[in-house]
């Protein structure tokens, strides 16, 4: 995947609006985060995770991740085309079911990502980059739900986003953004502080969120070039916190 790197503020200052607990601190100064040692094998300094953690104030949850870099400053290099475009992204798999955030319930994986992806726009309701046009911000980091599935056709133990194949009518988010998978575009931004990203997310208070277990990922997603399914494979995993996605964290 080439990456091309951001040196201006536009896209940290476009991120700015999040309801975030920002008294916090780093999450690998968190006890009870998942810490992962420095990669010594080349992975890009930003998406060398150090630590994960989440912890929640009633039904808001903030999910933030300390790099070895600074966090949001890479993103995908456009294509100029929505098949075979390429997605960068910083992922908090959870131990929820997707009926939590309103998918169809036992879908698959629920996970909270950040990403990035110049080639197309998944959140239309939302304007990130404060132009008037709500279509055209896909590359300024945003937050989605997804629901991650074992995906065959995407490689030998490879995941993707759950299809939702022709016909088929699961139940989905209010704010699901059209798009024939499991993803939710819910508009919490992420805020990033130089090593840190930190998103937080609001939950309906029926949610049972005490002992909810996360992990933290990094990985590239890439749109299939025939734009069809699966529609939305997972390419390469960058760094995985726990080193093995048990979902060691708990809120």
């Amino acid at each position: 995947m080439r990456i091309s790197l951001i040196s201006g503020a536009a896209l940290m200052l476009a991120a700015s609006a999040a309801l975030a607990d920002e008294g916090h601190g780093r999450a690998a100064d968190q006890d009870g985060a998942v810490l992962s040692a420095a990669a010594a094998d080349g992975t890009l300094a930003a998406f060398d995770i150090l630590a994960a953690h989440a912890h929640r104030k009633g039904n808001l949850v903030t999910f933030h991740m300390t790099t070895n870099g600074d966090a949001g400053a890479e993103v995908p290099e456009a294509t100029g085309a929505v098949g075979g475009a390429g997605v960068l992204s910083y992922v908090w798999p959870t131990s929820l079911d997707p009926s939590a955030v309103g998918f169809e319930g036992g879908t698959g994986i629920l996970a909270l990502a950040a990403t990035s992806h110049p080639d197309f726009d998944d959140t239309p309701l939302f304007d990130e980059n404060q132009d008037g046009d709500p279509a055209n911000d896909g590359v300024v980091w945003h937050s989605h739900w997804v629901v991650l599935t074992p995906t065959e056709a995407c490689g030998p133990g490879a995941l993707a986003v759950r299809d939702i194949p022709e016909g088929e009518t699961p139940q989905l988010p209010a704010t699901w953004p059209g798009f024939p998978v499991f993803l939710d575009s819910p508009g919490f931004s992420p805020v990033f502080d130089g090593p840190e990203i930190a998103v937080t997310a609001a939950f309906g208070r029926e949610v049972a969120l005490e002992g909810a277990a996360y992990d933290g990922v990094t990985a590239a997603l890439r749109v299939n070039a025939d734009i069809h399914a699966p529609l939305l494979c997972v390419t390469d995993v960058f760094d995985v916190a726990s080193g093995d996605l048990s979902l060691p964290g708990k809120l």
